[in-house]
């Protein structure tokens, strides 16, 4: 089978394709055939070399994938050869045209929802997830800005929301970015490179704030956002390129929340129930993910380069 390997940190020129060994499934693991492959920014992260998570090399990057059973190993129950399904973390790395995982990695993909709409799921949709209905609890009627809406992430989280009951404010740097959060469910949508945004959402609540943010780029807002919390909020660090120096006191003037999260600290138990909701929503027509581009697998170089690009929307995928 054909992969992306990468033998040293570096550029995204260091990622090579390759032909290698096809995979075989062991005592509870599974082999997918894979159809497209989720590009993520953290993706990139580990490829540079200065991530948390360090892959012993040579390694395949990716976490997300969407395509077809092809084998199960021993003991793997529910899931069967020719089975359509998307993966959530994988074994081997999921750039290539066979991915190994095991079997709590592997979820069923409805049949309305396409290979690389299914690409777009694991990270993005399961990242959302839980930072709105596991880490900041969102409830129904409640108010949440999703900061930076236009990606993969940030458009499942506006979907989540509108699909939970909440009044959806987002921002997005482009027209394009933010005709399209609207769509998506966004009642009131603003642009973050104006610096009055922040004052936009205390202004359109009343004076009073949102209930809860999501926040993709802490390093450039987590100041401001600070100031668009209602009392007794919480914003969800979902993101960050860097330092950033804010007022402790703006916390405890109104006993605001500052979390944060990766989703590659949800256990097991945690995962299960983050992607039944997220199957769940799948089903019932609530979530659908957006595709910003597909690119052949040889060109993984350039979807790096492009997810990194602040006018970059949707989800990028590679297709095998």
């Amino acid at each position: 089978m054909k992969a992306i390997c990468v033998d040293q940190f570096g550029p995204p020129e260091v990622m090579k394709l390759r032909q290698v060994p096809d995979l075989s499934a062991g005592p509870g693991q599974i082999v997918v055939a894979v159809k497209a492959a989720g590009v993520n920014p953290v993706d990139t992260y580990i490829r540079e070399g200065w991530y948390p998570i360090k892959m012993n090399l040579p390694y395949t990057p990716g976490f997300d994938a969407a395509g077809v059973v092809v084998q199960t190993g021993q003991g793997v129950t529910g899931f069967q050869p020719g089975d359509r399904v998307f993966v959530s973390g994988s074994l081997t790395g999921t750039y290539a045209e066979q991915v190994l995982c095991t079997s709590e990695q592997v979820f069923r993909l409805p049949e309305q929802i396409s290979f690389s709409q299914g690409a777009a799921l694991g990270t993005p949709y399961g990242t959302a997830c839980q930072a709105l209905l596991g880490r900041a609890k969102a409830q129904f009627g409640q108010t949440v800005l999703v900061h930076g809406a236009s990606g993969g992430v940030g458009i499942a989280a506006v979907q989540l929301a509108a699909a939970a009951g909440l009044t959806v404010f987002a921002t997005a740097g482009t027209d394009k970015g933010r005709r399209l959060v609207r769509q998506q469910g966004a009642r009131h949508v603003l642009d973050h490179h104006d610096a009055g945004h922040f004052e936009a959402v205390k202004q359109l609540t009343g004076g009073r704030g949102v209930d809860i943010i999501l926040e993709m780029l802490a390093n450039v807002n987590l100041d401001g956002d600070l100031d668009a919390l209602a009392p007794h909020g919480t914003v969800v660090v979902i993101g960050s390129r860097g330092r950033i120096e804010i007022d402790p006191r703006k916390t405890m003037s109104r006993d605001l929340n500052i979390l944060g999260m990766s989703l590659m600290n949800a256990d097991a138990k945690q995962r299960a129930v983050i992607y039944g909701r997220i199957q769940a929503g799948l089903e019932a027509g609530h979530l659908h993910p957006v595709i910003g581009q597909e690119l052949p697998l040889e060109q993984a170089p350039e979807a790096h380069r492009q997810v990194m690009e602040a006018a970059h929307y949707g989800k990028i995928v590679l297709i095998p």
